[in-house]
């Protein structure tokens, strides 16, 4: 895989899965986010399709393809990937959606605007050292022994641009979170932000591009005995970043004390009975898949 040292036996240090749990926005919908633990590597995904977008993958949404595509393919690659990197990790794995995907698309499925793309959060434990590897906006919160918490991603900077677009193309449209993707207005934005990502000008993302690995945000944190990862698709971490139900630290220890399930319930209360419209948080979707892997070192 990579000139560090290629694929081969992983050593001992290992994840423990403490919890785990993904819900699919609704019951009508395909869930397009996935996640997974491989030795010393753990990761959460969460990827899309423009609306409307024929599948041809065998499946309700190319996304969903994508999003199990990579999850299983890490499965399998990550336990030989005893060198760490994971750039060569990810681009390996992209090279093998794009050829697969390819293989079966009609030639108008070739052009980059049809593509399923995604936000994927890497980890990667060393001794004492976390790596962190981020597409979009998708979380890793780090739990250390002395019970802080760092947030590591993009997802607080990206939700406030979102919330911002949503609320101006909500009230200009007369729309709704369920009614959104079809007015015109958010098809155009949409439209105008997957021209930027066919011309190298949007966020880095997992997807059928090999080269956007090499744009992957990164970052080292420390990760001795005893800390605790929980990663999380942004469906869930909207309890910190956009609900404002509890802050980092709270949302992992409610997950270690009462597990991942109430904290995704919580998310659903708010989504479905509280705030259906948006208008009190502003959003694309009433309610977007939400997946969160609880990992300890």
């Amino acid at each position: 895989m990579a000139s560090r040292g290629g694929f081969g036996e992983g050593d001992e240090t290992m994840f423990t899965v403490v919890d785990r749990i993904s819900w699919p926005g609704s019951p009508e919908r395909a869930n397009e986010d996935s996640c997974g633990v491989s030795g010393d590597w753990a990761w959460v995904i969460d990827t899309s399709i423009f609306p409307g977008t024929p599948p041809i993958m065998n499946e309700v949404s190319d996304a969903a393809w994508l999003a199990r595509f990579a999850s299983e393919r890490l499965s399998e690659l990550a336990a030989r990937a005893h060198d760490g990197d994971g750039v060569a990790l990810l681009r390996h794995v992209m090279e093998e959606a794009r050829v697969t995907f390819l293989a079966r698309a009609p030639e108008e499925r070739h052009d980059v605007l049809t593509w399923p793309v995604g936000a994927m959060t890497l980890v990667h434990r060393t001794g004492p050292v976390l790596d962190v590897w981020t597409f979009a906006d998708t979380t890793a919160f780090v739990r250390r022994p002395d019970g802080s918490v760092l947030t590591v991603g993009e997802a607080p900077e990206l939700r406030g641009y979102e919330a911002a677009k949503a609320a101006e193309l909500l009230r200009a449209s007369g729309s709704t979170p369920k009614t959104i993707f079809e007015a015109p207005l958010f098809q155009a934005w949409l439209t105008e932000r997957r021209q930027r990502q066919k011309e190298g000008r949007g966020l880095a993302l997992l997807g059928l591009d090999p080269a956007a690995a090499d744009r992957v945000r990164h970052r080292q944190v420390p990760c001795e005995d005893g800390t605790v990862v929980l990663l999380t698709s942004d469906g869930f971490s909207a309890l910190v970043d956009l609900y404002g139900e509890t802050d980092a630290t709270g949302l992992v220890e409610a997950a270690l004390r009462d597990g991942l399930e109430p904290l995704a319930r919580r998310a659903r209360e708010i989504e479905t009975k509280e705030d259906p419209s948006g208008t009190r948080f502003p959003r694309f979707k009433e309610s977007d898949d939400a997946t969160a892997l609880l990992v300890r070192a």
